[in-house]
């Protein structure tokens, strides 16, 4: 059965580095507590440095002025969808105007038509 040998080597290498840091300040753990601080902040002020760390880099910038051109791209469109909307509606009530129009036009037609037709019937029938 194989088992893992991290722990092992954690455990030996936080003990190298405490027992480091305690030779190095003559066996006083809180003067090695100070120099183990003192090279942690030295540490992080390197990474810090070496890693731009600037609330408005250019990329950041750069994705602001997107996304604001992306915004307003889609305001406009909102606002173009609304308006053919709107048109698209006005069309159908005009074309469903028309059409009831002409239907009606044509149903009077029909209905004349249907009248005359059965007044020349009845004339042949003799009817009143």
């Amino acid at each position: 059965m194989a088992r893992s040998r991290a722990p092992v080597l954690i455990a030996t290498a936080a003990a190298g580095g405490i027992g480091y840091y305690l030779y190095t300040a003559g066996g006083s753990p809180k003067v090695a507590q100070k120099e183990f601080e003192s090279d942690a902040h030295k540490a992080a002020a390197k990474i810090r440095g070496e890693v731009p760390h600037k609330p408005h880099t250019d990329a950041a910038h750069e994705g602001k002025k997107i996304g604001e051109k992306i915004d307003s791209a889609i305001s406009t469109a909102d606002k173009e969808l609304g308006k053919a909307k709107h048109d698209t509606e006005s069309y159908a009530k005009a074309a469903k105007a028309e059409t009831l129009k002409k239907i009606d036009e044509i149903d009077r037609k029909v209905e004349e038509s249907a009248a005359k037709s059965k007044g020349y019937l009845s004339s042949w029938f003799g009817s009143k």
